[in-house]
C-alpha cells in the first residue's frame, strides 16, 4: 500500500506528469527535459527529484549531464502502471504537444538523443536492451 501511495504523491501534479510522458519514450538528459516543458532548471530539478523519491525514476551522471529514465517499467506494479499512463497520454493536451515538441529536438539535433524510437521505455528485453517497435 505504502508503494502505491508513493506512486501517487509522484504524479500528483502537472508537470511531474509531463515529465513522465517525456520518459516513457526512453532516457533523457535534464536539459531535454526542461528544453520541451520550457521551464526553469531549478523547477525541473525540483519534479525530477520528487520523482525519483516516489520511486518512480532513476537518475545517472554522466560528465556534467544527469540522464533521467522510468524506474524498472516493465517489472511489478509499474509495468501496468507505465503502460496505463501511455494510454492516458497518447490523447491528450498536453502531452501530445510536449511529445511532438521531443521528436522535433530529436530530429533537428537539440536533445542529447540522436533517435526518436516512441515508447522505448516500456519495450525492453530480457537483458536490459531495448527492442524496436
Amino acid at each position: 500500500m505504502k508503494e502505491l501511495e508513493q506512486y501517487c504523491k509522484g504524479m500528483a501534479d502537472r508537470n511531474r506528469l509531463r515529465i513522465l510522458n517525456l520518459l516513457l519514450h526512453g532516457e533523457l538528459c535534464g536539459c531535454d527535459i526542461q528544453y520541451v516543458l520550457d521551464t526553469s532548471q531549478p523547477n525541473i530539478s525540483r519534479h525530477l527529484q520528487y520523482l525519483k523519491n516516489s520511486g518512480l525514476v532513476l537518475d545517472r551522471r554522466d560528465g556534467f549531464r544527469i540522464f533521467y529514465r522510468l524506474a524498472e517499467p516493465t517489472q511489478g506494479a509499474k509495468k501496468p502502471l507505465f503502460e496505463f499512463l501511455q494510454q492516458a497520454f497518447k490523447n491528450a493536451e498536453p502531452f501530445q504537444d510536449d511529445t511532438r515538441k521531443l521528436k522535433e529536438a530529436i530530429q533537428h539535433g537539440s536533445c542529447t538523443r540522436t533517435e526518436w524510437r516512441p515508447y522505448a521505455a516500456l519495450h525492453r528485453s530480457r537483458a536490459g536492451s531495448v527492442t524496436t517497435v
